[in-house]
C-alpha cells in the first residue's frame, strides 16, 4: 500500500490512517492524526452536541488529552501537524437546523455554558422585555430564564454559504427581529469558537511547538465569525468539502488569511455495485466520470492561493452492507477485494504530479 500511494503522487496519509504504512515503502509519508480535544469532552457530557468551552473542566481536558496525543510526537520528522477535530457542529447543516446559541440555552440550568449564554444576551439586552420581543420565550425575567425547560429559536436560519447569505440578507432586511436573533446567534458563536481556538491551539502548542496545527476539519462553512476566530489562532485551515467545485468555500476560508487544506473530498461511481445510498458527496454515473471529477476539482482548487493540499476519502471502498455508521459507497481508489480503480488513479498520479506546477503558474498568472 505504502509503494502503491507513493507511486501515485501522495506524500501524507489523512486523518486516521493506519501509520504503520507511513514507513512502510520506499519513500516515507507524512501522517496527520486528530487529537479529538472537543469531541472527547463532547463525549463525556452526552448532552452536549458541542463542548462546552465555558466549562472549567473543557481546559482541564484539553491540556490532559493534548498533553497525551501530542507530547510524545514532539520531535516526530514524518509528523506533518495535528488536527484538533472532526466536524464539530458550529451552525445549521445536514445534521439539524440548530443554533450553537440555542443549543446552549437548553443546556442543564446549572451548566457554564448555559450561564454564559443568557449573560451574553443580558449584557446586549439589559432589559428583559427588550430580549423577549425579540425570542419570545415563555419566561419573565432573566432569573426564569436561567430554570424554564427548553428554549425555541423564534427563526429558523438555512446553513451559512452560498445563495444561503443573500436569503438570509434578504429576510433579516424584512424583518428586524429575525436580525436582531440572526445577531445574537452570530455573536455568540464567534465567542465560542474564539475560546475554543484559543484554548486547543495553546494547549497543543504548548506540549508540541514543533509541528503545524491544521485545523478541527470543518464539516459544513460556519459563520464568517468562525473562521475568523479560527484563523486567529490556527497554522492551517482544513475543512472537508464534498462538492463538485470546491472554489466558493476556498474563497470563504482564505478570507481569514491562512493557507486552507482540503482535509475530505470524494466522488462515488454508480457502476461499483456498491448500493451508494449512505455517505457524502457527488454520485457519478462511472469511474471514468470519477476520475475526471477528481482532476477538475483538484486542478480548480491548486490555482487558489490559499490551497496548500487535500486529502482524498478514502482509500479502500466501504462494504455493500455498510461499515459501522451504516456507510456502503464507492469512495475507494481500491475495491474491498483490493483491485486498484485504474481510471481514478491514473488521474491521481498525473495531477499529484503536477500539483506544485499547477500552484506556481495559477500564481505567477496573478
Amino acid at each position: 500500500m505504502a509503494d502503491r500511494l507513493t507511486s501515485w503522487k501522495f506524500n501524507t496519509l489523512g486523518c486516521w490512517s493506519d501509520e504503520l504504512v507511513a514507513t512502510a515503502g520506499s519513500s516515507l509519508l507524512a501522517i496527520a492524526p486528530s487529537a479529538a480535544l472537543g469531541a472527547t469532552f463532547r463525549l463525556h457530557r452526552r448532552d452536549q452536541i458541542f463542548p462546552d468551552v465555558f466549562d472549567p473542566a473543557f481546559s482541564a481536558h484539553i491540556r490532559e488529552s493534548a498533553k497525551n496525543h501530542c507530547a510524545k510526537r514532539r520531535n516526530e520528522a514524518g509528523l506533518l501537524g495535528t488536527f484538533i477535530d472532526n466536524e464539530l457542529y458550529w451552525s445549521p447543516d445536514w445534521r439539524g437546523a440548530d443554533e450553537l446559541l440555542t443549543l446552549f440555552l437548553n443546556l442543564p440550568s446549572h451548566r457554564p455554558g448555559r450561564v454564559a449564554a443568557i449573560a451574553r444576551l443580558q449584557e446586549h439586552y439589559r432589559d428583559f422585555s427588550q430580549f423577549n420581543a425579540v425570542w419570545r420565550t415563555p419566561a419573565r425575567s432573566w432569573e426564569e430564564l436561567g430554570s424554564i425547560g427548553r428554549i425555541e429559536a423564534p427563526f429558523f436560519r438555512m446553513p451559512p454559504g452560498g445563495l444561503n447569505d443573500a436569503l438570509e440578507t434578504k429576510a433579516n432586511l424584512a424583518n428586524p427581529a429575525r436580525a436582531a436573533f440572526s445577531a445574537d446567534c452570530d455573536a455568540f458563536v464567534a465567542v465560542v469558537a474564539e475560546q475554543y481556538f484559543a484554548s486547543c491551539v495553546s494547549a497543543i502548542k504548548a506540549v508540541d511547538p514543533n509541528h503545524l496545527v491544521i485545523g478541527s476539519r470543518f464539516g459544513y462553512q460556519p459563520q464568517s465569525g468562525v473562521i475568523a476566530a479560527a484563523g486567529r489562532y490556527l497554522d492551517v485551515i482544513s475543512f472537508n468539502c464534498y462538492h463538485l467545485d470546491a472554489g466558493p468555500v476556498i474563497d470563504a476560508y482564505a478570507e481569514c488569511g491562512k493557507p486552507c487544506l482540503i482535509s475530505e473530498f470524494s466522488f462515488r461511481g454508480d457502476d461499483s455495485g456498491l448500493p451508494n445510498t449512505s455517505g457524502a458527496g457527488p454520485r457519478v454515473a462511472s469511474q471514468v466520470e470519477r476520475a475526471q471529477s477528481f482532476e477538475r476539482y483538484v486542478s480548480a482548487a491548486l490555482r487558489k492561493p490559499s490551497i496548500v493540499g487535500y486529502h482524498w476519502f478514502e482509500h479502500a471502498d466501504q462494504p455493500a452492507e455498510g461499515r459501522f455508521d451504516g456507510e456502503n459507497s464507492n469512495f475507494g481508489m481500491v475495491t474491498i477485494e483490493d483491485d486498484v480503480y485504474a481510471e481514478l488513479t491514473e488521474a491521481m498520479t498525473r495531477v499529484n504530479a503536477a500539483a506544485e506546477q499547477i500552484h506556481a503558474e495559477a500564481a505567477h498568472a496573478e
